[in-house]
């Protein structure tokens, strides 16, 4: 049976449910206790579980990341809450040296379980230090899963299979998609680590996109087809592993794609996903694989700059236009 809920509280049953199954499972962070979270997440856990199992850290990213690194080589399975990942660069060294490395520093003896979850990318004016998309800084990393949701059925089902996972895996939200309701089902369910889900069928463009964006390439979508023109829309869901199979099946069907990212052109998930492509699908494309990212500059805190600094509908409409020689 379906209900509606808010993204938030699908991620809060996923904790809370894992919490229940797993006494090794315990969650860390910033105000995650008596505050009830930043974004009230974590709302009622304390209640439930305890001090012990919901646990107030002081505002020290790389020190607390450190102590679940710790705790999860030990045999716990910690959920670390970062109030956002602008605020995780300061833990990058016990996320990227620590945790991404470990099983392999220790030759296979040392797993580390341990999900490293918060809100990505921008939230509106809030300035240059607190709007930065961090998909291809983890995805870069060899050692760690990157999951980046949109929509509460998703974080549920893919936040339960990130705990449960024996590798560190790096689970990226939304301030702005907190509120956001959708369905998810009242039993048990997992989603698979590295499943991309097709969210539009579609035959003229493929539209590749995760988290928020996904608000923007859906709404994209909806106006072509209105012109006439049939996309199929890809929420990519794991940045990494990425399921490169749906990509090319959808590609060798549409002879099209258009990536839209929220972070930076230079290095981006969009570069990756466009060499790829073509070098697996090259004779199927029709046209070049085109990107839609965020402007190659600082966010401001002007809400025009805002605005403009975000890809937006027309952005990918035009791009979508532009892979089809109409514009």
């Amino acid at each position: 049976m379906m209900r509606e809920i808010q993204l938030r509280e699908a991620i809060r049953e996923a904790m809370s449910e894992e919490m229940r199954r797993d006494e090794n499972v315990f969650l860390l962070g910033e105000e995650v206790a008596q505050y009830n979270g930043a974004y009230k997440v974590s709302q009622g856990m304390l209640d439930e579980f305890g001090e012990k199992r919901v646990i107030d850290t002081p505002i020290s990213e790389l020190g607390f990341a450190g102590i679940a690194n710790g705790a999860a080589m030990n045999g716990l399975r910690p959920i670390v809450e970062f109030m956002t990942w602008n605020f995780a660069i300061l833990a990058m060294d016990q996320i990227i040296n620590h945790a991404a490395k470990m099983l392999a520093m220790s030759g296979g003896q040392i797993k580390m379980p341990i999900v490293f979850r918060g809100p990505n990318g921008s939230a509106g004016q809030l300035g240059a230090t607190h709007s930065q998309a961090f998909e291809p800084f983890y995805a870069s990393v060899p050692g760690l899963k990157v999951i980046s949701i949109s929509n509460p059925y998703d974080a549920k089902g893919l936040l339960k299979s990130a705990i449960r996972d024996e590798d560190p895996v790096v689970f990226m939200e939304s301030e702005v998609l907190y509120n956001e309701k959708g369905p998810v089902p009242e039993g048990e369910y997992l989603i698979p680590i590295g499943k991309a889900d097709i969210r539009r069928e579609g035959k003229d463009v493929t539209l590749v996109s995760w988290n928020k964006m996904m608000k923007v390439t859906l709404q994209a979508a909806e106006e072509l087809a209105k012109e006439g023109i049939d996309a199929e829309v890809i929420d990519l869901r794991t940045i990494r592993p990425y399921d490169l199979e749906t990509l090319l099946r959808s590609v060798k069907k549409t002879n099209r794609m258009v990536v839209v990212e929220e972070a930076w052109p230079l290095a981006s998930i969009s570069s990756e996903l466009a060499y790829t492509v073509q070098r697996h699908a090259f004779d199927y494309l029709d046209a070049p694989v085109r990107r839609v990212t965020s402007a190659d500059t600082s966010m401001h805190y002007a809400p025009t700059l805002v605005e403009a600094y975000l890809p937006s509908v027309k952005e990918v409409m035009d791009a979508a236009k532009a892979s089809l020689y109409i514009n």
